[in-house]
């Protein structure tokens, strides 16, 4: 895919898309483009996406912070201008915007951008109680985490375009550099409603373990 000149949007193109958007860099000799996980399996379906020889490699010294951490770096100069021209950029963390993703391919696109650098978090509230009763409740929440304002606040405006889900955008942390980070949550219901709605078939590119914990509740 990666070595075709006219880059036509699919479903696979556009949930790397995503990928490189959350955990993806350009770098800025302008032809290389790398992508970095702790998920063996996500970097070895970036590569099958891409139809990519290149061999993933973990990274030096990873395991000192008790979690190994894996890349993949390629060089291809048209794709690494087409990104260019979809919004992507070198140095992007704080200054990411809007991605030009067709309508038609945004829940792919968003797909990687959980699988990226979201989460899926559940838990079981067993503290509620009535009448001497115990209930015990499901609960789910779906989170987009971003050093960009600007590139969370047009993910909640496409998905209240969408789905008519908004989710609550907030500020949730300060980074070394004193720069606040930003996460966009769902809570129970409009999670439902989301993650229906990006795993849409069986057969999808995906984090497969971030899929099983969404299939517990759709």
């Amino acid at each position: 895919m990666v070595h075709n000149a006219n880059y036509k949007w699919s479903p696979k193109l556009a949930y790397i898309v995503g990928l490189i958007t959350t955990d993806g860099s350009l770098s800025k000799d302008k032809r290389h483009i790398d992508f970095t996980s702790n998920d063996l399996q996500l970097l070895t379906t970036f590569k099958k996406c891409l139809s990519l020889k290149n061999r993933i490699c973990e990274k030096p010294n990873s395991h000192k912070s008790g979690k190994k951490s894996y890349h993949l770096q390629f060089s291809n100069v048209k794709f690494y201008n087409w990104l260019l021209s979809i919004g992507l950029m070198p140095n992007k963390t704080y200054c990411l915007g809007k991605i030009k993703v067709p309508k038609l391919h945004f829940r792919d696109f968003l797909r990687g951008h959980l699988d990226g650098d979201g989460s899926i978090f559940t838990y079981t509230d067993r503290y509620m109680s009535y009448k001497g009763r115990n209930y015990k409740y499901n609960r789910i929440y779906t989170s987009f985490n971003s050093a960009s304002f600007k590139n969370l606040s047009w993910i909640r405006a496409m998905l209240k375009e969408e789905l008519n889900i908004a989710g609550a955008l907030n500020s949730w942390k300060r980074n070394k550099n004193h720069v606040a980070e930003w996460k966009l949550r769902f809570a129970k219901n409009d999670s439902y409603k989301l993650l229906s709605w990006i795993y849409y078939k069986p057969d999808l590119p995906c984090l497969l373990r971030k899929r099983k914990i969404a299939q517990r509740f759709i």
